[in-house]
């Protein structure tokens, strides 16, 4: 049957590879969302304040995970940073902690503590190639500063958050060539161009894509701060090779949702918008979404929409890529316009509120089998 016309889907559980699931109150509200996604395994980013960079801080963060939701298997990080040794990567691999994740400094949130050179931590990437751990990598470089000297930029084009991310892709790039066997990740990829550079690599690299750049273009965000994510979403033309990249994709590409949630008050009734879309309690539905709209507008075809292109996007790609097994093997059924999104989330006792990408608007249901 066509995709369009589909209104109810079984296939397994997912695994989101990127998630930002905060600690204290933030981290009460929004864990217990992950299974309402169609999500039962999740890759946990590493950027809490203070920045998780021992082994000892990793699992004492799982351990207060799993104790507000024991039924989602959470995957560690490591945050990159001058204090993480070869050492403390094979401490990490013999602990179980996945990979580390590299945030260029001060481009996002919570990443003031994040890289200014990366050849300074090529001995820590070879002991993870060594232990065979993933390096995930948050590909953008840092804005030029407003008020920059003309000279200094006069050779280079000026970075904004436009071209932030293609400016990036040579360190990439070099890091693959140098590091082959290393396991690379390039984060939530938001241009064509990002595409590209990952096609261009050998299998130790692949890309994940968010759910809300399957959907956002510039004017989106430009005038909403529910929209206004790390990186930005980017043109039309980026929107839809991220589309058709899904489908497409044969395993280089698959979901990572890199939902990060911030109290409402940060995001509109402060100086500076924090950067972060919150789609974690709908993360599968707002991807059927985007395919069925990107099935209207002619971007991809029907018959690409396959249940194995799903079950891979969703799932299995990203399963494979990091090695690891469905330990709780459940299934989900997906149903079309099942639900209807949340205006704002919040819960008794807990002092801060999100609110969600699309809130109000209707998305597909997710029933646990």
């Amino acid at each position: 049957m066509a995709f369009t016309k589909v209104t109810e889907i079984e296939l397994p559980a997912a695994f989101d590879a990127h998630v930002h699931l905060r600690d204290g109150e933030m981290s009460q509200l929004v864990t217990p969302t992950i299974c309402g996604g169609g999500v039962n395994q999740v890759y946990v980013m590493p950027n809490l304040v203070p920045p998780v960079t021992t082994v000892q801080q990793s699992l004492e963060y799982r351990d207060r995970l799993r104790a507000i939701e024991p039924n989602v298997d959470y995957l560690m990080s490591l945050y990159l940073h001058e204090s993480i040794t070869p050492e403390v990567i094979r401490e990490a691999k013999k602990a179980g902690i996945t990979g580390v994740k590299s945030y260029p400094a001060g481009v996002t949130t919570n990443s003031s503590s994040g890289v200014l050179d990366y050849e300074s931590f090529y001995p820590v990437f070879a002991e993870m190639e060594k232990q065979n751990m993933i390096l995930n990598l948050h590909g953008e470089v840092p804005s030029t500063p407003a008020h920059a000297h003309a000279s200094s930029t006069k050779d280079t084009a000026a970075i904004t958050v436009l071209n932030a991310e293609p400016a990036f892709l040579p360190t990439f790039k070099s890091l693959h060539q140098r590091f082959p066997k290393l396991r690379i990740i390039l984060e939530h990829c938001s241009t064509a161009t990002a595409l590209d550079a990952v096609r261009a690599c050998g299998p130790t690299v692949a890309g994940t894509i968010t759910a809300h750049h399957l959907s956002l273009i510039i004017d989106d965000w430009a005038g909403d701060p529910f929209c206004f994510c790390k990186p930005v979403a980017k043109t039309p033309e980026d929107r839809d090779a991220l589309l058709r990249a899904v489908v497409r994709s044969n395993g280089r590409f698959f979901l990572g949702t890199d939902s990060a949630p911030h109290d409402r008050g940060k995001k509109r009734g402060e100086d500076k918008v924090a950067a972060g879309v919150f789609t974690q309690p709908y993360a599968l539905g707002y991807v059927l979404d985007a395919l069925e709209k990107g099935v209207e507008r002619g971007v991809i075809a029907e018959e690409e929409v396959g249940h194995n292109v799903l079950e891979g996007f969703f799932g299995k790609w990203g399963r494979e890529f990091y090695q690891v097994e469905d330990k709780l093997n459940q299934r989900i059924s997906l149903r079309k316009g099942g639900e209807k999104i949340v205006d704002v989330l919040e819960k008794d006792g807990v002092g801060v509120s999100v609110v969600p990408f699309r809130k109000g608007e209707e998305t597909w249901s997710v029933v646990w089998k």
